[in-house]
């Protein structure tokens, strides 16, 4: 593991923090080698409910991977494709993880810190959040998977622009083209996206994590309940959880779910 990335709980929600404020949490390489360990582990905890994602300090969520150790781990097509591969591993990771991620953007969210921001559930930022997906300025080609993530949010037309231009974007900006849930003030940042994951984190879990899942089906095309979905949706009316729901609303009280 490294050192860059520290992993802590508060209750049901633990953050996930990108520790390198003095380069404004570039994104080297083993940080990207070390996230999917540390996605299993939130995943293996059944104390978690809900991951946040942000970065150490108060000026950058990430400025994008470290561009100072490109030549020596990304400096030809074969090197490239190892480096590559773990960036996709660690982005899937996030993306991947059954229970709901929020990525916290403070200020400068550039590159590859864009692309872990986009495997994330939600992203909630501050108004001087600069965001920007720059390959077009590197002579780089975007994957697949990462420019799917982007059209997904904001349309294929809008991606383009993102995508070609390089451009960064600020502000309300990136609320309206749809790459943040949510947009406030540095001071109040903190404090709406851990009030909303401890809100999630009260909800019953059974029925989160099918949402999530069921929204990743809608996204890779499909269209009408199959099996999988008629079941799981099925499934729920016999969890401990519903009973729950149901006796706290006829018994007008907050319910207590238990399902982890």
């Amino acid at each position: 593991m490294t050192e860059d990335i520290v992993v802590e709980r508060d209750g049901a929600v633990a953050t996930m923090t990108l520790n390198r404020p003095s380069s404004h949490n570039a994104i080297n390489l083993g940080m990207y080698e070390a996230i999917p360990d540390l996605i299993e582990t939130v995943a293996k905890d059944p104390e978690i409910k809900v991951l946040v994602l942000r970065g150490a300090g108060e000026k950058s969520f990430a400025s994008g991977a470290d561009i100072s150790e490109f030549r020596e781990v990304r400096g030809d097509a074969r090197s490239a494709r190892s480096y590559n591969e773990r960036v996709a591993a660690a982005e899937r990771a996030i993306e991947g993880l059954a229970k709901p991620t929020i990525a916290m953007i403070h200020g400068y969210c550039i590159g590859g810190g864009m692309g872990l921001a986009l495997a994330c559930d939600l992203r909630f930022a501050d108004d001087r959040v600069r965001m920007a997906i720059t390959p077009a300025k590197l002579g780089l080609v975007y994957s697949l998977e990462s420019t799917k993530r982007v059209v997904d949010l904001v349309g294929p037309s809008r991606a383009k622009w993102i995508l070609m231009s390089g451009q960064q974007m600020r502000g309300q900006r990136v609320l309206e083209l749809g790459l943040v849930d949510e947009l406030t003030t540095p001071a109040e940042l903190d404090g709406m996206t851990y009030d909303f994951a401890h809100l999630i984190a009260s909800r019953a879990q059974f029925s989160v994590r099918s949402a999530k899942t069921i929204v990743g089906r809608v996204l890779a095309g499909q269209v009408a309940d199959d099996e999988f979905t008629t079941q799981l949706r099925n499934s729920s009316f016999d969890t401990e959880d519903y009973a729950e729901g149901v006796a706290a609303f006829l018994g007008k009280r907050a319910p207590e779910f238990t399902w982890s």
